[in-house]
């Protein structure tokens, strides 16, 4: 299969970058190490290629309708330029992606994840057909991103931009000229960070990284986007999110609203809500030495309970962590201890409360 490639492929080549497959796509896992660039984004800044995902555009008279009808969060909520985080659900209840919805002045911009955009724009067609002024398209190929992320991502844009970004706030996202150009600048991210995301054109997006690049940014790889996120205890779709989970049991129950619209999963998920469900998703920290891997086993009070979704070293708290699920049938609190199967050996871990760091990110 041929990988695709982004408009900042070249650039990375440039920069060294060790290059990976990631979705159907080659990407740099890491320039430097992910050691190094995981600590530059929690204490200064650092850019990241994310071109790689997938925009999808809804537009129309009834585009509104349409975005409520797939997922469970509320648009209808979002004042112009204001964004929101929500699962795509199918009518089960289950995941099909989680994504971003942005609302613009003519138009919903969708941005998904890079392995699922081909998925999730046949299931945004699927759904289409009972909407008579809606039209959805698949614009990723017009698109590219750069994240800005990290405690100074606001001075190492701000040079570069004709607007305030002081006044961006959290999920809410401008219109501006970027390089002198026409961007989006979202106030958004994926490391617990303050940060900036910005969609431009692929011709401005690889003009803007060798900008960023020449005042002295840090370009950041796929490995570090992930340890950023894990320990921000953000959700991964194939990790905490998958096809046979729902929101509510990977904790994203503020997620999905009673409101009035119906939606795909809206019953079940709405049920879940009020009655609980069989698995949640918890957060460990381990007592024992051993890694807790994506697929090992947890068992509480000796008996099977569920599985780690992610595990690694956080390197900003230098302490063995995992994300599972595990049954609800067991009542868990923060400082019980559970065990791990580590290559056949059962290691003690702790509960604890997600997120496990809290970064710089204005709320």
């Amino acid at each position: 299969m041929t990988l695709k490639k982004t408009p900042l492929y070249e650039a990375h080549k440039r920069l060294g970058a060790k290059m990976v497959e990631f979705g159907g796509w080659e990407m740099p896992i890491q320039y430097t190490s992910i050691l190094d660039e995981h600590q530059a984004v929690r204490t200064s800044a650092g850019i990241f290629d994310v071109s790689h995902m997938g925009e999808i555009e809804v537009s129309g008279p009834q585009a509104l309708d349409f975005v409520q009808k797939l997922i469970p969060n509320d648009a209808s909520k979002l004042a112009v330029i204001q964004v929101l985080y929500s699962p795509l659900c199918y009518e089960n209840g289950t995941t099909v992606d989680d994504l971003l919805v942005y609302r613009l002045v003519d138009k919903f911009l969708l941005v998904v994840n890079a392995a699922n955009t081909d998925k999730d724009f046949a299931w945004i067609q699927n759904n289409v057909s009972s909407f008579k002024n809606v039209n959805a398209e698949n614009r990723s190929a017009a698109y590219g991103q750069i994240a800005i992320q990290g405690p100074k991502a606001d001075a190492t844009l701000r040079p570069l931009v004709e607007c305030d970004l002081s006044q961006i706030k959290y999920y809410w996202s401008v219109q501006a000229k970027v390089l002198g150009e026409s961007a989006l600048v979202s106030r958004t991210g994926y490391t617990g960070e303050d940060g900036f995301e910005v969609y431009a054109s692929p011709q401005l997006t690889q003009k803007l990284w060798d900008t960023l690049i020449s005042a002295g940014a840090k370009p950041i790889g796929l490995g570090a986007r992930d340890t950023l996120r894990f320990e921000a205890g953000l959700a991964l779709y194939g990790h905490e999110l998958n096809e046979q989970t729902t929101p509510i049991e990977a904790g994203l129950g503020w997620t999905v609203k009673e409101k009035s619209s119906d939606y795909n999963g809206k019953a079940i998920l709405l049920q879940q809500k009020r009655e609980g469900t069989k698995k949640k998703l918890i957060g460990l920290k381990m007592v024992d030495a051993g890694v807790p891997r994506q697929g090992v086993k947890v068992f509480v009070h000796g008996q099977e309970s569920g599985v780690v979704t992610s595990g690694m070293k956080s390197l900003t708290l230098d302490q063995f962590l995992a994300m599972a699920f595990v049954s609800t049938n067991t009542s868990l609190k923060p400082g019980d201890r559970l065990e791990v199967e580590i290559r056949g050996q059962r290691k003690i871990a702790e509960l604890v409360k997600l997120p496990f760091y809290r970064g710089s990110v204005k709320h």
